[in-house]
């Protein structure tokens, strides 16, 4: 890569971490504002200090379970590094949530084709996260193809070939209520015909019947399994940070379904609720891939998951 480039890549960075540090200010004073002052407020760690932090990090989107996690964290690295001063628990809550986001990473395939299944509820920002995740893609120098799959909700093709044209991706697409799995198909023979680096593809991917999505699905997946064996296969659930716990109940369902491995946080930038990034990642084990704070095609970027606690903390 030309110094340029670097220098280019080094400030659009820099430009995200800023825009991510602002769309994320609702939910840096719902969580770390609050945590912050419990902790002015008490200044040892007894257990009135734990039973506040409890509370504020339920209120907060944590959940109940995670919420325990931390605070269990908090004893043990308390005792261990024997901390008496609640001051010296910031960094200790910080690194724990850092660590939960990390540990369930996962590198992207990189050796092979891939297809990425999009889905997800109406209204989640699907459509728009397909457009903008295939820029992306196509800006790290991607052959990337598009199947518009989602031929049950109307608008759906034609928003995502508006997308697709401002991405400067080619799409493979058929009229509403048409067969998914024939564009699927058409999309795959288009894949392998212009080598394609990714396919990806959205879906109807609607949670109406738990049992329609998974027949739905499941014929995607027999139809990439026949014509596409040699690909690598990710599913992508987007989920919309305003939804909060409701987000959780959502990904829950969709993990019974099909098997998800990746998970696109849309929304973040004018929520309160993105403190909900930490029980999805920590209560399903699956990896944020991608995160969107704003409306632009170029909003939509790659999860660091110390960029984003640090972008709360700070």
């Amino acid at each position: 890569m030309s110094p340029n480039k670097m220098e280019a890549n080094m400030n659009n960075e820099k430009g995200f971490f800023a825009k991510l540090k602002e769309g994320l200010s609702k939910t840096k004073k719902n969580l770390t504002e609050q945590i912050e002052g419990v902790i002015f407020q008490y200044k040892k760690i007894d257990d009135n200090f734990l039973d506040e932090l409890e509370e504020i990090l339920i209120t907060s989107d944590m959940g109940v379970g995670t919420t325990m996690d931390i605070i269990n964290y908090i004893k043990e690295e308390a005792k261990k590094r024997k901390l008496e001063d609640t001051l010296e628990l910031k960094d200790v809550i910080k690194e724990y949530l850092i660590n939960v986001l990390k540990e369930n990473e996962r590198p992207d395939v990189t050796d092979k084709q891939r297809v990425i299944l999009i889905v997800g509820v109406n209204g989640v920002g699907k459509t728009t996260s397909i457009g903008k995740i295939a820029y992306r893609l196509k800006q790290s120098g991607n052959k990337v193809i598009v199947a518009a799959a989602d031929t049950f909700r109307a608008a759906a093709v034609e928003q995502l070939k508006e997308w697709c044209q401002r991405a400067g991706v080619d799409i493979i697409a058929s009229e509403q209520g048409s067969d998914p799995g024939a564009v699927v198909f058409d999309a795959i023979q288009a894949a392998k015909a212009r080598k394609a680096d990714i396919l990806i593809c959205d879906t109807a991917g609607r949670l109406h019947n738990k049992k329609n999505l998974m027949n739905e699905l499941s014929k995607i997946f027999k139809i990439l399994d026949k014509e596409f064996s040699e690909a690598h296969i990710d599913v992508y659930l987007v989920i919309d940070a305003t939804t909060g716990q409701n987000g959780i109940v959502q990904a829950k369902l969709f993990k019974e379904a099909c098997n998800i491995n990746g998970l696109i946080l849309t929304k973040l930038d004018g929520t309160a609720k993105g403190g909900i990034a930490f029980p999805i990642v920590n209560e399903l084990k699956i990896p944020i891939k991608y995160i969107g704070v704003g409306e632009q095609i170029d909003d939509l970027q790659d999860f660091n998951a110390q960029d984003f606690v640090n972008a709360i903390f700070e």
